[in-house]
């Protein structure tokens, strides 16, 4: 096959919220020992879509898009290190795609599946692609960072010595610092609990050595962005990705900014869906 190369282009979708009344809920016996994992079914399902959450995150993040979701079933979890599944980290990145890869290889068996990776849940997602590319049909991915591609310029220092200090700053930054201030001390506590496994995710993607070679991707991708904060460096990323790998496609989402997974779900879950139909073609 030639190079294909495609560029950017916005879309809309509308959607409607509705679907199964089932809600995304943790199971009680994880298919990897201490990880927290969450599910929700649906009646006939045509794939398993397993989210995979960023820096500083964690499944439950995930509710909304599954309740868009009508045609696939929904696997979240809580990453090492993270929340439910803090007793199991830090860890580095072998460990995020081990623990991607138990959760594919038991979906296989049933049914095709799909990766959506946000943040850094997309270098999770794209890593495990990479190592097992006959179990996975499709990923979508959503402002990952891969510096190693296309360099940021506002890269932030790391408070090294202080884990719990980093996430409050980071969610801070990120999310907003009246978003912060709403928190109780309680969940306050439980982001700062999981500073050290922030401080290794963005070691990880601020290590100047690349974790893996998207060239040798073998699975059809769809890179995703909003128009917000940080929209030209995804553009240029953007542009880059076609050119390395004409498996990837992208697509820019009009009024999305990076947490477009709690803000337009519906959205999410109708790219999903059509480029599902796409690769079924």
């Amino acid at each position: 096959m030639g190079l294909r190369v495609t560029f950017p282009r916005k879309v809309s979708f509308v959607s409607t919220p509705t679907g199964p009344s089932r809600q995304l809920h943790f199971v009680a016996h994880s298919p990897v020992k201490g990880l927290a994992v969450a599910e929700r079914r649906v009646a006939k399902s045509e794939a398993a879509l397993i989210c995979v959450h960023g820096a500083l995150d964690r499944a439950g993040s995930f509710t909304r898009l599954s309740r868009r979701v009508t045609r696939f079933d929904v696997i979240a979890y809580d990453r090492r290190g993270y929340q439910g599944s803090r007793d199991l980290g830090p860890v580095d990145l072998d460990h995020h795609i081990a623990d991607l890869r138990t959760l594919v290889e038991r979906e296989v068996r049933h049914q095709p599946v799909i990766l959506f990776g946000h943040s850094f849940g997309g270098v999770v997602t794209f890593a495990t692609a990479i190592e097992i590319p006959e179990s996975i049909r499709l990923v979508v991915n959503y402002e990952s960072p891969l510096p190693w591609i296309v360099r940021r310029s506002n890269v932030h220092a790391i408070l090294d010595d202080d884990p719990a200090m980093e996430a409050e700053r980071f969610f801070r930054r990120v999310v907003s610092d009246r978003a912060w201030e709403r928190l109780g001390e309680p969940q306050r506590e439980s982001r700062r609990l999981d500073g050290a496994t922030l401080l290794n995710d963005l070691r990880t993607v601020r290590n100047e050595k690349s974790p893996f070679d998207l060239s040798n991707l073998k699975v059809p991708s769809t890179y995703v962005h909003g128009d917000g904060y940080g929209a030209e460096y995804y553009r240029e990323l953007s542009a880059a990705l076609v050119v390395l790998n004409p498996l990837i496609t992208t697509v820019e989402l009009e009024n999305v900014s990076h947490d477009a997974h709690l803000k337009v779900p519906g959205q999410l879950a109708a790219l999903i869906e059509e480029r599902w139909d796409e690769s079924c073609e």
